[in-house]
């Protein structure tokens, strides 16, 4: 049976973009409002999961942790199978996802569709344009459960610049939602170096992005150095108390270097994801079709929140099996 963490019902919002400064222009249409989507077509023709949304609060264990890596640009292929050591050890020893398909290209539609389960219609990698509407952040929030976001090489809390040393907005989606840049949750957007000592001090929140610089993520650099820059970061966070209460950490890429795809809209190229925690030690594959609104998925149902958008559609699978 799932342990539910939170009871009110998602709150209803009009998924408005808009644009400002010299940023890429997008529609500013009420995407929610202009007719049935293909992704909303088959929600409504095909079974989900009951809602989530009417049941209490569970009390006495802690909630679920999990932890959301999103590295950059790399096939499937160029992953596993490859001469990257770490990264297959990893795969191999943990679980892997088979068939997990990105969204689209360039990046930041990927990242949007992480956190809200759509890109709001935004094809490019702007920097002025923003979005508002709610995000699997806002439901956590309603749920009474933590997050916080880590940025590698943001030069300070909230930053919102397009870019700094190797920090770039582009790959980090919070910062374009409106009532998140612009109101108090904007504090949680932090840079990476503070993720240490918040596992640490034992005040790691259940729910962790974090997003690596653009050497780090492998948008600039080799899997060798995604792969040392990575091994650092897991030997951290597999040493914490956050980690041993069932922690489960995600390694996802943004998009693949194809147009191959899947669950009717995804076309961003096959990527590895491969989820690390002790409940999967030993292998295991995973081979479920899933998109990007697949992984937001699961993670809502981990955390029994309610579904956003394409996360509601079955044709985006689900990551909930390899998060326990």
């Amino acid at each position: 049976m799932t342990r539910v963490w939170r009871a009110a019902p998602a709150a209803a919002a009009l998924l408005a973009v808009g644009c400002s400064g010299g940023g890429t222009a997008v529609s500013t249409s009420p995407i929610a409002t202009t007719g049935p989507t293909p992704r909303a077509t088959a929600a409504a023709a095909a079974p989900t999961q009951p809602p989530s949304s009417v049941s209490a609060p569970a009390t006495g264990p802690s909630p679920p942790h999990v932890m959301l890596i999103v590295l950059e640009n790399r096939e499937y292929s160029a992953v596993i199978g490859s001469s990257s050591a770490y990264l297959n050890q990893l795969a191999h020893r943990y679980g892997l996802a088979t068939q997990a398909y990105a969204t689209g290209h360039p990046s930041l539609p990927n990242y949007l569709e992480l956190i809200a389960g759509t890109t709001f219609g935004i094809s490019s990698d702007c920097t002025g344009c923003s979005v508002d509407a709610p995000t699997v952040t806002d439901q956590l929030d309603t749920a009474g459960l933590g997050w916080r976001a880590y940025m590698e090489s943001m030069p300070s809390p909230c930053f919102t610049g397009a870019a700094s040393d190797g920090y770039a907005k582009k790959h980090d989606p919070f910062v374009y939602v409106r009532h998140l840049r612009d109101g108090a949750d904007c504090a949680r957007v932090v840079p990476f170096g503070q993720l240490a000592t918040d596992l640490a001090s034992g005040r790691a929140a259940p729910f962790l992005w974090v997003t690596p610089n653009l050497c780090d993520d492998g948008h600039d650099c080799g899997n060798g150095q995604v792969e040392r820059w990575l091994r650092g970061l897991l030997t951290m966070v597999q040493g914490s108390g956050w980690y041993r209460q069932g922690g489960a950490v995600i390694i996802t890429w943004d998009e693949g270097s194809s147009s191959v795809g899947c669950c009717q809209t995804a076309h961003g190229g096959h990527v590895a994801t491969v989820v690390v925690s002790q409940r999967l030690q030993g292998g295991h594959k995973f081979d479920q079709v899933i998109d990007q609104a697949g992984i937001l998925r699961g993670i809502e149902e981990v955390y029994g929140l309610p579904l956003l958008r394409d996360a509601a559609c079955s044709c985006s699978g689900s990551l909930r099996p390899m998060l326990g």
